[in-house]
């Protein structure tokens, strides 16, 4: 595989289409390349405008694909690579349609433009959402497949044939009747040539030979090898390294600065004073942070310097008994609540939880006066351009980003927070400086999952069936922020997702969300984001209900999935293969989860385990999937596994809190991961479907944590509304 960042590419400056339409001419285009070879490339919604053939063999440039006269295929990638396989996955969406094999394929970072890489799905240049293969899923095919038609046009034109005569395989146009070929790089300048086609003819699924087999990933040599470069890796000549202490307060100011000691140490080039934070510049990162320990620093905490964790969710908790944004109404809740049998109610809390990257967040900058370039990994290129262009003062097409591959996001590195504190120490620094944060910098200094509360009632009739579900709950709108169009009317669909268009087949419900933003603490996406909070909340309750009906979870739950049969099929699956209803050792339960989220239906049995002493492991997890078009089984087993430990970190353990405004986390001694030898089993069962791709990046945190907590309740009978789990609750009675 080759990962190469493009340092320059033109961009095509037409009026930009509808939102609402993607003609064929919008997304195709073809054009020759310098050496003669052929240019495919494809505009998504929101990117530029139509594509029209120019004369001779150029069609309009800043293409995604390109045929070279070599024979070798090179796609831009506009979504970028951070262990969830996309390096992998989107290649293969054009080698299925290209007829080429997969290690035909190189790659390329794309560059940040809005307008030609925006994810059709966000409107933005941006990898997140589980949406990556959902965005590309028709675009890049039918880009493959009409440069197939091209070729193969090229190849009949030559031989005076019809084309119908001809067809593709392996990387060559053959021609049936007599064996005669030509290798696409002999076609290419041709290719260049031919007319765009009228109409495009994607394969058939009977007919994929590359969607839906296991593909081994293309990155894995590069990483493996130590050749593969993350942000972290950049090194432009005579960069130096830069650390930074910031404000321990969120909105507070530097009072004074004692450097002396901090100039003494070895290697110690410069101390750069920010308005609210302070950086070391160095020859190397030890120098760095022995710097940056020697500093006196004097704080002003500014106005929130009496923030606490406690009055936030005693705020949200007052917020969840106001009147909200009606996120969905269904029939008439208060009605069926007056009328039922038997009513449960319930209060759900979430605590902030932060991202704890395994790369440590960093970016390398030169600021110059004609100019300002970056290296670093992100998830959103156009927006840290654009945040680095507002920072150094620089017109936009001053700066340029060199984007690679990412050491985990999860959403993290859909921000660009970093990208400017590094272009403001870059500004007193002359050469190129790379700024890494420590990780007590990160965690304490990071974008938080919002904290959340939940305010829950239901009703059931005589068969203890839910006849009233009524949420109300509170807490911030990341989106209200970071993509302000789509917070409409006091709702978006980030923090509706998975407490609206429930699985289950309820008469009258009932939902409210009212946004309440925590003083001062910035919150951000994390990995599945709503449905972290959501799902849990939802398949919490719905097992609070089955106790309260005295019935099976998984039967309770199937016989409110007739209007959802592929949440039924999963759920079933799952209930099947994990062994539900076989007995269990004393205090070994198994708990559920069922849902649809990122367009993806799963459902998971875990099996939990809690010790005297209230320790609790998560001995076994059993997944089953629909998430439409299998694309590469092997990405999504292992996105599975990945978010499963990742979703069981945050219910065993995670949990940001605050005292005197400070974040009380440091390191993973306070803000503990799941260790390896704490892993369990994971089985995951991919039901075929025809359906289109689903997400499949973020589904498996959220599925996972009410698995656990029902599994706990199964296990010990003690039920839990807030997270992360209180061991000392579980512990059994002398």
């Amino acid at each position: 595989m080759i990962i190469d960042q493009q340092t320059s590419q033109a961009s095509v400056r037409d009026e930009l289409p509808s939102v609402n339409t993607l003609s064929r001419r919008s997304f195709l285009r073809a054009g020759a390349a310098a050496g003669g070879g052929l240019m495919l490339g494809f505009s998504l919604p929101f990117a530029t405008g139509e594509a029209e053939a120019a004369a001779g063999d150029v069609f309009a440039p800043n293409a995604f694909v390109r045929i070279g006269s070599d024979g070798k295929i090179s796609l831009i990638m506009p979504y970028v690579e951070m262990g969830q396989g996309t390096y992998t996955a989107i290649p293969m969406l054009i080698a299925e349609e290209l007829e080429v094999d997969l290690k035909q394929v190189q790659l390329q970072h794309a560059s940040a433009d809005e307008k030609l890489y925006a994810n059709p799905l966000l409107g933005v240049q941006a990898t997140g959402n589980s949406n990556a293969i959902r965005g590309a899923w028709e675009p890049l095919r039918q880009a493959g497949a009409a440069a197939r038609m091209m070729l193969v046009a090229a190849a009949a034109k030559r031989w005076e044939v019809d084309p119908a005569a001809c067809r593709a395989e392996h990387g060559e146009v053959v021609h049936a009747a007599t064996g005669r070929r030509f290798n696409y790089g002999e076609l290419a300048a041709d290719a260049a040539g031919m007319p765009v086609p009228a109409s495009v003819e994607l394969k058939r699924p009977q007919d994929f030979k590359l969607i839906g087999t296991p593909a081994k990933r293309i990155d894995t040599p590069a990483k493996v090898n130590g050749t593969a470069l993350y942000g972290i890796d950049a090194r432009p000549p005579g960069v130096k390294i830069a650390t930074l202490a910031q404000s321990p307060v969120f909105g507070g100011r530097v009072k004074s600065v004692d450097d002396a000691a901090a100039k003494t140490v070895a290697g110690v080039r410069q101390i750069v004073r920010l308005d609210d934070a302070v950086a070391v510049v160095a020859d190397h990162m030890g120098a760095a942070k022995k710097g940056l320990e020697a500093l006196v620093i004097e704080w002003d905490d500014g106005p929130h310097a009496g923030v606490t964790t406690e009055a936030i969710a005693a705020e949200l908790e007052q917020a969840s008994l106001k009147s909200g944004a009606v996120a969905e109404n269904i029939g008439d809740v208060d009605r069926a609540m007056a009328d039922a049998v038997t009513k449960v109610d319930a209060t759900y809390q979430l605590p902030f939880l932060a991202h704890a990257t395994m790369e440590p967040m960093n970016c390398t900058v030169h600021v110059r006066k004609d100019g300002c370039e970056i290296w670093v990994g992100t998830q959103a290129l156009a927006r840290a351009q654009a945040t680095a262009a507002q920072t150094s003062g620089l017109p936009l097409d001053k700066v340029v980003v060199h984007n690679h591959l990412i050491g985990g996001g999860f959403g993290r590195r859909l921000e660009a927070d970093w990208v400017a504190r590094a272009v403001e120490i870059a500004k007193h620094v002359d050469g190129p400086i790379k700024v890494v944060w420590t990780r007590e910098e990160d965690i304490q200094h990071d974008m938080y999952r919002p904290m959340f509360a939940h305010r829950l009632s239901a009703g059931l009739d005589g068969n203890g069936m839910p006849v009233a579900w009524n949420n109300h709950y509170a807490g911030s709108s990341v989106i209200a922020r970071y993509l302000p169009p789509a917070f409409n009317n006091g709702l978006d669909p980030d923090t509706t997702e998975g407490a609206i268009d429930l699985v289950y087949d309820l008469p009258n419900l009932h939902v409210e969300y009212v946004q309440v933003e925590p003083p001062g603490i910035p919150t951000a996406f994390w990995r599945s984001v709503g449905p972290s909070r959501n799902v849990f909340v939802t398949e919490s309750f719905m097992d609070e209900l089955a106790a309260a009906a005295k019935q099976d979870p998984v039967a309770y739950r199937l016989a409110l999935l007739d209007k959802t049969p592929r949440a039924r099929a999963v759920l079933a699956l799952a209930a099947a293969k994990a062994g539900w209803g076989e007995k269990l050792p004393p205090r070994v339960g198994r708990g559920v989860s069922v849902q649809n989220a990122f367009a993806t239906y799963m459902a998971q049995i875990a099996e939990v385990q809690v010790s005297k002493d209230g320790t609790v492991r998560v001995r076994r997890v059993v997944c089953a999937v629909d998430c439409g078009t299998v694309v590469n089984p092997d990405t999504v087993e292992a996105q599975i596994q990945g978010a499963i430990m990742f979703g069981i970190t945050a219910a065993l353990y995670g949990e940001i809190t605050l005292r005197n405004g400070r974040v009380e986390q440091t390191n993973f001694d306070s803000y503990q991961i799941l260790r390896m030898n704490e892993a369990p089993a994971v089985e995951v069962h991919i039901v075929q479907s025809s359906e289109a791709p689903g997400g499949m990046g973020e589904a498996g945190t959220s599925c996972i944590v009410p698995a656990v907590a029902n599994a706990i309740f199964a296990a010990t009978g003690r039920r839990l509304r807030t997270l992360p789990v209180d061991t000392t609750a579980l512990k059994q009675p002398a």
